[in-house]
């Protein structure tokens, strides 16, 4: 992301709590290359809902979607 704004930077701080507990519950051992495709796209959405729900709670009149 370029320049991003204050409140997608909030967002993207916001998500940092959730990923650690997904990341935790996959193995803090388990290198990123061993996860499988599965673990992938619910890490990635993870990440993507709880910063898209971040960003609505900043900016709720703002963000159309």
């Amino acid at each position: 992301m370029i320049d991003p704004t204050h409140n997608e930077k909030a967002a993207m701080e916001a998500v940092l709590p959730l990923l650690g507990e997904y990341v935790a519950s996959v193995g803090m051992d388990k290198r990123l290359s061993a996860y499988s495709r599965e673990e992938i796209l619910q890490m990635v959405d993870v990440v993507l809902t709880a910063y898209f729900d971040n960003l609505r709670e900043l900016t709720p009149d703002d963000v159309p979607f």
